[in-house]
């Protein structure tokens, strides 16, 4: 709040973002917080807040006109990334980690292309179609089971496994309608028959020299529901061999995009087989794990990265995170349970403040433990997440 403040513009605002401005102003950051709806939950901490179609380019161009950040931080897939291209061009703000990396991973194809095709590295099969003949053909060439997402969505949100010529239709008026931007182009790919997927969450920060270096957490295993995550862990317990290569992939798809911060890149493990499949330039979901098993969190290894700050991965103890999902529609909320589940040992719980539930889930919080084994700490988020039960305030006795 002065003339010499580090100004920080988030682009999006949810649970996410929210752990990213704290740990932002714990360290005399001045931020600022955007959103699509007022009071998101990063605008609840954040020094101001604003409320604009972030796919608007001229809404965007105006406010960092208006607030000169120096650094611009994207937090949601649905943004207007060809302004945040020619705003980084302009040297209006630093976008992190870079405009392009935003271009290219809000967009499936963009990433899926880099990856694969670019990058060399090994991926599930893939065709990617804009009807639902087009669709057909991919599937004659995949084959069943596969899998079918639109090119931008996030949180599983469009999303459908195809197991037989009758789920063709159906899966493709869901992808139509998840998508984050108006658009029928899809994904789809085959189905991989994987032991387990993980979050290799990555970091591109300044090292002791002042170069970029990269480093690595723990990898963190997740379990999905319909491509939303539900359950996360760390460690994930992996062969030697497999954890190399899962850095290798890590590495060679941020070096690639560039810039700082943390990145969430998922990938698809079959004993020493890694398959890339996403990644986010930014905190993931399944990592809010660390805010209770690292010395510093995914947010606040993002927080330092980007400040050009050192970094520091180690794990303290390992844990787990469950989901708190409201499942209702409307508002306002209250949290029965809440005192019974911190009463479980070594656990917590971080409630969003959202200020209204969503059909068909809407994560409204996350439960998080720790313990002497990732088995232990499992059972002790769920018990814990299990136990908060969200309701509408007038239901509440």
């Amino acid at each position: 709040m002065s003339a010499n403040a580090t100004k920080v513009m988030l682009l999006g605002s949810g649970e996410l973002g929210k752990e990213v401005v704290i740990a932002l102003m714990r360290l005399g950051v001045e931020t600022i917080a955007v959103d699509r709806y007022a009071d998101a939950p990063a605008q609840q901490v954040a020094h101001r807040s604003y409320t604009i179609d972030m796919t608007d380019p001229a809404a965007i161009r105006d406010l960092v006109l208006r607030e000169r950040p120096d650094l611009l931080v994207p937090e949601i897939e649905a943004i207007a990334t060809d302004e945040l291209l020619r705003i980084e061009a302009e040297q209006l703000a630093t976008v992190i980690p870079t405009a392009r990396a935003t271009r290219l991973t809000m967009n499936r194809e963009g990433i899926r292309r880099l990856a694969a095709e670019e990058l060399g590295l090994p991926t599930s099969p893939y065709r990617f179609a804009d009807s639902l003949d087009q669709v057909r053909d991919a599937l004659r060439e995949i084959g069943y089971p596969a899998v079918m997402k639109p090119v931008m969505s996030s949180s599983g949100h469009g999303q459908s496994v195809i197991r037989t010529a009758d789920d063709v239709g159906p899966a493709w008026d869901y992808a139509r309608s998840g998508g984050r931007v108006a658009t029928t182009r899809v994904i789809v790919e085959g189905f991989v028959a994987f032991d387990y997927e993980i979050t290799q969450l990555t970091v591109r920060a300044k090292g002791p020299s002042g170069a970029v270096e990269t480093y690595f957490c723990e990898p963190v295993g997740h379990r999905q529901v319909d491509g939303d995550y539900v359950q996360s862990w760390q460690p994930q317990p992996m062969p030697d061999a497999a954890k190399a290569e899962a850095r290798r992939v890590a590495e060679a798809v941020t070096g690639a995009l560039g810039g700082l911060g943390i990145f969430g890149v998922e990938l698809f493990v079959q004993g020493d087989q890694v398959l890339f499949s996403e990644v986010s330039p930014r905190p993931h979901d399944t990592g809010m794990v660390t805010m209770a098993t690292q010395r510093l969190s995914e947010f606040e290894l993002h927080a330092r990265a980007i400040l050009g700050l050192p970094v520091d991965v180690a794990l303290r103890r390992p844990g787990a995170s469950a989901v708190i999902y409201g499942k209702f529609d409307g508002g306002p909320v209250s949290y029965p349970g809440v005192a019974a589940a911190l009463g479980i040992p070594e656990t917590d719980i971080r409630l969003f403040g959202k200020p209204i539930a969503a059909l068909p889930h809407r994560r409204m919080g996350v439960a998080i433990a720790t313990a002497d084994d990732v088995d232990t700490a499992r059972q002790r988020a769920d018990l814990a997440a299990s136990l908060v039960r969200p309701q509408l305030a007038s239901q509440s006795g």
